[in-house]
């Protein structure tokens, strides 16, 4: 039996019940702005109702609740912030995570998880729109709101590629399904002569551009809207980064992708991967576990893989030396490979 076996109990199970309704706390919490008044408490509820609009008793039911769940602390009908939550859910923090309700606990992910029965019983997604459907409107947000998450580890991936890139005449880099941009946009941040291509529907991109605007890089990166598996992609590029997508296909589906981009790096260029591995039992790591049941409800075949699983792919589209990188508090991982020997060539 493993060490980490746990007995089932009542609570935990009438628990596990109700994890939704602190879920809809916090997520209500961050878009009505309260978490913003309270930063100016000891306030009552009467005062942050007039100040968010909202109806005085309903606002009084709200923070009494949040003050059960850790998300407040109440004295006396005053309502204040608890320790941790003025770094952490005040939108004018630096460290500010709030937003990341508008990705994590998203009406999308969550109308496709009331279907998971559906999605099991039929080994995939049951779902008219879901993660795969073209311009789905999911992504605007996860371009808007992930770079809390996002950014941390593309610090990791510039850490990573650091001593290779700072001696190169060019850094020309290809990032696919960008999203947000982070990874290509800190590597043009950290080094001046980087070019980036962003490859994404054209939905996202110009959210793109707002961040590489925010970042000072904006002159310096190119649009290629469209599908990663039939755009022309251009290039050849030093590096080609292929962040938190692998996971939306089949192993199989997923190696056809870096095969296809393969010939677009340079000889001496790099390959970049990011996301979610399967490296230990499921009660030793949970959260690649959990995201699976996301690609379950909301891909066709969308799981997370093993880092056996990327070796292989790596190696059929002709990449070598894999090494692998932790990020420090996320349960991300990043790869990075080596062109194999070989001509180079754009699409």
């Amino acid at each position: 039996m493993s060490t980490n076996d746990k007995t089932i109990s009542r609570e935990s199970l009438l628990g596990m019940m109700q994890a939704y309704k602190t879920t809809s706390l916090l997520r209500t919490g961050v878009t009505m702005g309260v978490f913003d008044c309270l930063a100016e408490g000891p306030i009552d509820a009467e005062t942050v109702a007039g100040r968010l609009g909202s109806d005085v008793r309903g606002m009084r039911i709200l923070l009494n609740a949040l003050a059960a769940v850790g998300l407040a602390v109440e004295d006396g009908g005053r309502f204040a912030l608890p320790a941790g939550a003025e770094r952490l859910l005040v939108s004018k923090s630096p460290e500010y995570l709030g937003d990341m309700v508008r990705v994590m606990a998203s009406d999308w992910e969550w109308d496709a998880l009331k279907k998971l029965h559906d999605a099991v019983r039929h080994g995939g997604t049951v779902m008219e729109v879901h993660a795969e459907t073209p311009g789905y409107e999911y992504w605007e947000d996860f371009a808007s709101y992930a770079v809390a998450v996002a950014r941390p580890t593309a610090h990791v991936v510039a850490d990573a590629l650091e001593p290779w890139a700072v001696g190169r005449e060019s850094l020309d880099v290809l990032d696919v399904a960008c999203g947000h941009g982070m990874y290509g946009l800190t590597l043009a941040q950290r080094n001046p002569r980087a070019q980036v291509w962003a490859l994404d529907w054209p939905n996202v991109l110009p959210l793109t551009e707002q961040h590489a605007e925010r970042m000072g890089v904006r002159e310096r990166v190119h649009r290629l809207p469209g599908d990663m598996f039939e755009v022309p992609l251009g290039g050849p590029y030093d590096v080609v980064l292929v962040t938190n997508v692998l996971h939306h296909f089949s192993a199989e589906r997923a190696g056809d992708l870096l095969a296809r981009l393969a010939p677009a790096v340079k000889p001496d260029g790099k390959i970049v991967l990011v996301g979610f591995t399967l490296d230990a039992p499921p009660a030793e790591d949970p959260a690649p576990h959990l995201f699976s049941i996301l690609m379950l409800t909301w891909t066709f075949e969308g799981e997370v893989h093993t880092v056996q699983d990327y070796t292989h792919m790596l190696d059929r589209a002709g990449f070598v030396n894999g090494r692998r990188y932790e990020v420090p508090g996320l349960a991300f991982r990043v790869l990075v490979a080596d062109k194999a020997a070989g001509p180079a060539q754009g699409l």
